[in-house]
C-alpha cells in the first residue's frame, strides 16, 4: 500500500493517492501533498480558507460538499479555483483536505441512540447486493449504514431522526419474528402514527420509502 512521509509520520494512501483514513488527516498531511497537485510555492491563507471549509462540511455532515457550494460559501469564482488548485478541485483541494466524493461518514447523529460510537465507513469500500429497484437482495445483510446510505441516495430531507429508526426497528424485528412485512395499517397502530406523518417520515412512501431502508421488500 503506498504511503506519504512528512515531519516522521506517515499517512496510507489509496487509490490516486487520496488519503486512506479521512479521519488520520492534519494539516501536516496537506502540506506534505501539495507539491504532488501542482502547488509549488506553499499553501496560502486562500488554500487552507478552501481546505478547512471542505474538513468542516465533512466533520458536520459526513460528506464532501459539492464544488459549488465551496464557490458560494467561499465567495470564489472557477477561475479563482483553478488558479488555487491546477489539478482540479476534487484532485486538488479535496485531496489536500484528505477526503473524496467517494468517501461518505456514518455521522454519529444519524445513528439510533443505542449505538453511540462513531462509525466511519468508506462508502466505496461498502458492497450491498440490491434489485433492480434498489431493494436490498437478502435482508439478512442489511445494518444501519445501508439504511443511512440509501437514504442520502433518496435525497431524504435529512438525517435520520429517532422516529425513523423507531419504524425501521420495528420492520425489523417483526419481519425477524414472522418472516414477512408488517401492513402499513400494522405499522402505523404499533407505533401511535399518522398514515400523515409516516408519509411526512418517508416521503417515497412505506413500501418504496421505510420498508426499503429497512432492506426489506413486500412480496
Amino acid at each position: 500500500m503506498p504511503s506519504l512521509i512528512f515531519r516522521n509520520k506517515t499517512y496510507e494512501l489509496g487509490e490516486e493517492d487520496f488519503l486512506m483514513h479521512p479521519d488520520r488527516w492534519d494539516e501536516d498531511f496537506a502540506e506534505a501533498m501539495a507539491p504532488r497537485v501542482d502547488i509549488k510555492s506553499g499553501l496560502t491563507t486562500s488554500h487552507w480558507d478552501v481546505i478547512r471549509f471542505i474538513r468542516t462540511v465533512f466533520s458536520e455532515s459526513g460528506r464532501c460538499p459539492m464544488v459549488h457550494e465551496t464557490c458560494k460559501a467561499l465567495g470564489l469564482r472557477t477561475l479563482d479555483l483553478s488558479r488555487l488548485f491546477p489539478t482540479g478541485y476534487l484532485r486538488g483541494a479535496c485531496k489536500l483536505a484528505g477526503i473524496t466524493y467517494r468517501a461518505q461518514e456514518v455521522h454519529p447523529s444519524w445513528l439510533p441512540k443505542e449505538r453511540l460510537a462513531k462509525v466511519s465507513t468508506p462508502l466505496e469500500d461498502r458492497v450491498y447486493r440490491v434489485n433492480v429497484r434498489g431493494f436490498l437482495a437478502d435482508p439478512s445483510e442489511w445494518d444501519e449504514d445501508f439504511a443511512i446510505h440509501k437514504s442520502q441516495e433518496m435525497k431524504m430531507a435529512g438525517p435520520l431522526t429517532e422516529n425513523h429508526w423507531q419504524i425501521i426497528r420495528f420492520l425489523r424485528q417483526q419481519y425477524a419474528k414472522t418472516g414477512t412485512v408488517p401492513t402499513v395499517y400494522e405499522t402505523c397502530s404499533a407505533n401511535q402514527v399518522e398514515i400523515e406523518q409516516l408519509g411526512e417520515l418517508f416521503p417515497d412512501g412505506y413500501h418504496r420509502g421505510a420498508v426499503k431502508l429497512a432492506g426489506l421488500r413486500a412480496l
